[in-house]
């Protein structure tokens, strides 16, 4: 049977829905079969006519967990859009950026073929990323129960209000505040809206939950890295009637009535993203947020190299006499010979 994949684009721009055709004509040129949304392969067509691929129509002719691979056409926010469509699934998300710092993509428009061959040749692995579980309460009353890939953020409703909070961490009060909300990320939205608020960047593979008060009238409100085994939480304090705002990952919204509460948790489904490179989260740093390294003189690669040929030389002769109290390579260097070295069990 032929892999299928899933192909989501932005259909309120031209060039998405170009590279969305581009895509689904070469996976089936390819022998793969795309599928599309019926909203996205209606608009596809209207373009292109006769001349789009035969694509399926996901929950008409396929269901999403018979999709191999979801290709993201778009920027952060598509593939925020995507990530809701495959919660509850194992099936990975490949984003090719079409936006502006795109961080969530893998790849660029301009590598649009050779991603979608990597896709067509299974070159790609998949890694995990942590998403929180958020649950609103008020009083013994849960008003909602959620999810987030990047952040929830509480946030006043009312610009010309602050909103009065009290954080907390594992069950036990931190501090309060007036301020203009709290944002709680994980490690992927640490260079989301936790980094705009004066939150740390914190790399994917490090496991943390993460508190960032945007703009608090408080002299302790700083951000704070917690173990992912934590709870945290914000409550909305009662000293006025200030009501604020829940936004998850900026696209689902809870209303937040003072005297409310939001807890977030590490959630135990992951959402796994497709990478077609290996390269440190550092590159991608430089990349997506074109940071200046001129004039930086680290190690080429051709010293790492010798380094490592150095090391490995070495290690190599080092070897042990069970018979003697020093090494043979020590005691060669030291100048010893075998002829003056004296057996301790003649």
């Amino acid at each position: 049977m032929s892999r299928r994949i899933l192909v989501l684009t932005h259909t309120g721009r031209e060039d998405a829905m170009t590279a969305a055709h581009q895509a689904c004509t070469q996976l089936h040129d390819s022998g793969l079969v795309p599928v599309m949304t019926r909203p996205e392969r209606t608009e596809i067509h209207a373009i292109y006519g006769n001349g789009t691929a035969p694509a399926e129509v996901l929950d008409d002719d396929v269901e999403l967990s018979q999709v191999d691979l979801v290709m993201v056409l778009g920027g952060d926010g598509t593939i925020l859009r995507a990530s809701e469509l495959v919660r509850g699934s194992d099936v990975p998300l490949l984003g090719v950026n079409l936006g502006h710092v795109g961080f969530l993509a893998e790849s660029e428009r301009g590598d649009l073929a050779q991603t979608v061959q990597w896709v067509v040749e299974r070159n790609y692995t998949v890694e995990e990323r942590m998403a929180i579980d958020v649950s609103v309460w008020l009083g013994q009353d849960k008003l909602a129960h959620t999810w987030a890939l990047n952040e929830a953020a509480v946030e006043k409703a009312s610009r010309e209000r602050m909103v009065e909070v009290a954080i907390e961490v594992d069950e036990r009060p931190l501090s309060s505040f007036g301020c203009d909300g709290v944002v709680m990320a994980t490690p992927t939205g640490s260079t989301a809206y936790a980094f705009s608020a004066g939150g740390p960047v914190v790399w994917p593979e490090v496991e943390a939950l993460l508190m960032v008060p945007i703009s608090a009238h408080a002299l302790f409100a700083k951000p704070l890295v917690v173990s992912p085994k934590s709870s945290l939480a914000v409550e909305l304090l009662n000293r006025t009637d200030a009501p604020g705002v829940l936004w998850c990952d900026g696209r689902r919204t809870v209303e937040l009535p003072p005297g409310s509460r939001v807890e977030v948790r590490r959630s135990s489904m992951p959402v796994r993203l497709a990478r077609t490179r290996r390269s440190p989260f550092s590159e991608r740093l430089v990349r997506k947020f074109e940071l200046p390294t001129t004039g930086w003189r680290g190690p080429s690669e051709y010293e790492r190299a010798a380094d490592n040929d150095e090391v490995s030389s070495t290690e190599s002769i080092v070897t042990v006499d069970p018979h003697h109290n020093l090494d043979a390579s020590v005691q060669k260097s030291r100048g010893v010979k075998d002829d003056d070295r004296t057996d301790p069990n003649p």
